[in-house]
């Protein structure tokens, strides 16, 4: 059974302008629609902005106390929705039932964060260089916010985004991927139900020409953060600096797991293999390169081979070890590289087809797939997959490993296994990655740690999430005070 909803506007659901929607289907059985939202334009996109701009002064007036009750209300809306809010994530993006709990808890974990951390959102006071004067900071909303989502983790990133946006006491308009935009629904009606005044969050959906593109270009919105690919994000953050708008902007991730001789290499086999495969590959934090020493080469790639056939794929719904892509584009750009790297002289270990037959022909499902023999400068080590293809380099030596890891354009996340406590602090400490990690997989992050890349995974302005997420969406304001 299929869902349709509107636009949430000045707090209320209403159809685009236009009265257009669009079908949104379940990519684990393309014929079934599961939502229909609304396919707005840029009329739409005023509307949220009229209601985001009139409620901004009440919004920011509102003593951080009561806006993190609003916040904390909301997570416990959402827990009571949590299996409801699985279900939607499940049946539009495709994860595992597993996956999408997890990522709903997280969500509803951030509610709970941020709404703590807005009771003491204030400033702080220093010593003044002469008596008889005051002198301090004290921390400023923003204004309006575009928040601009993708689909591959629907509802946590809208939230750790928005979260702390509402906490800082700004107003938001928030542009969900078109993929994936029903468990959205559900964050602004617990938001809603919450008691948020009408007009502080706001969402619509469509195309990113027809909404993202109108609402970044917009002289009334005061700072975008926005989470997608690197092409697109670029694009973004040079659109915001034509009027010197706030950006902040996570991209793209190329993530190595360098295994060295003194690792487990059942458990590094284990390690790599959960962040290469897990949620489809389909994460920007996902492991896309093992750089593995020459002394357990042999062994790794047997192993993370074994791991990758000994996974099942299936309906996220049957909660599988691994669900569908999330649509027949991003299957078909996996199956394309797949290609790429057998043409390339890379040897396939394991995977590397469309599984079809029973219930695999109606979705966008793939084998886990390894590839043996790898150089560091061939496209599968190089470019962004964004699906379960893991290519496997060899190296004969930590010095080389970190060469070969640091050796890409992208720097969001990197691990290593190894028993050797030098080399973990040495590559945690020199390796080019916004996010390091000892003897753990690159996917996974706590929420009150800054998140963010390097190079170009992000454009190296404001990190995400904990008091960070905070800092991009307020300004300091230095005060003096001669009484």
């Amino acid at each position: 059974m299929s869902r349709t909803y509107g636009n949430f506007i000045d707090g209320e659901w209403t159809d685009s302008q236009s009265g257009e929607t669009f079908e949104v289907t379940n990519p684990a059985a393309a014929g079934e629609v599961v939502s229909v939202p609304p396919a707005s334009s840029e009329a739409d996109v005023e509307a949220a902005l009229d209601a985001a701009v009139a409620a901004q002064d009440e919004w920011a007036s509102t003593p951080g106390p009561s806006r993190g009750a609003v916040l904390r209300e909301a997570g416990n809306n959402l827990e009571a929705r949590k299996e409801e809010a699985t279900e939607v994530l499940v049946r539009e993006e495709g994860k595992t039932r597993s996956e999408a709990g997890g990522e709903v808890q997280r969500a509803i974990d951030i509610f709970h964060y941020y709404g703590a951390k807005a009771r003491d959102f204030g400033g702080t006071v220093k010593s003044a260089s002469a008596p008889g004067k005051d002198l301090y900071t004290k921390h400023e909303p923003l204004g309006t916010v575009a928040l601009i989502t993708p689909w591959n983790y629907p509802i946590a990133i809208p939230v750790w985004k928005l979260a702390p946006a509402l906490a800082a006491g700004n107003t938001a308009v928030l542009k969900p991927a078109s993929e994936a935009p029903g468990v959205v629904s559900i964050v602004l009606e617990c938001l809603d139900d919450a008691g948020l005044p009408a007009g502080v969050a706001n969402t619509i959906t469509g195309s990113g020409s027809e909404v993202g593109g109108p609402l970044i270009e917009s002289e009334r919105i005061d700072g975008v953060s926005f989470t997608g690919s690197t092409a697109v994000g670029t694009m973004v953050a040079e659109t915001a600096a034509v009027d010197l708008k706030r950006v902040q902007c996570e991209m793209g991730g190329k993530n190595p797991t360098v295994v060295m001789p003194s690792a487990d290499i059942e458990a590094a086999a284990e390690t790599v293999g959960v962040g290469a495969f897990g949620t489809t590959g389909q994460s920007c934090t996902a492991t896309s390169r093992a750089i593995v020493h020459e002394d357990v080469y042999d062994e790794f790639v047997a192993a993370v081979s074994d791991y990758a056939e000994s996974l099942v794929v299936g309906d996220g719904l049957d909660d599988p070890d691994m669900g569908p892509h999330v649509s027949e584009n991003e299957l078909s750009s996996t199956l394309e590289y797949i290609d790429i790297g057998s043409s390339e002289g890379a040897t396939l270990e394991a995977g590397g087809s469309r599984l079809s037959g029973d219930d695999y022909d109606d979705g966008y499902f793939v084998e886990p797939t390894v590839f043996s023999g790898v150089e560091n400068d061939a496209r599968i080590a190089q470019e962004e997959i964004f699906g379960p293809v893991l290519a496997v380099v060899k190296t004969d030596s930590f010095e080389d490993a970190l060469d070969l890891a640091n050796d890409v354009d992208y720097g969001l996340s990197a691990s290593i296994v190894t028993q050797d406590l030098s080399e973990g602090k040495r590559f945690v400490n020199e390796v080019e990655a916004g996010v390091a990690k000892i003897n753990e997989k690159t996917t996974g992050l706590e929420l009150h740690v800054p998140f963010g890349g390097y190079k170009d995974s992000s454009t190296n302005t404001y990190r995400e999430q904990g008091d960070a997420g905070l800092d991009f969406f307020s300004s300091v304001k230095t005060i003096y005070e001669n009484y």
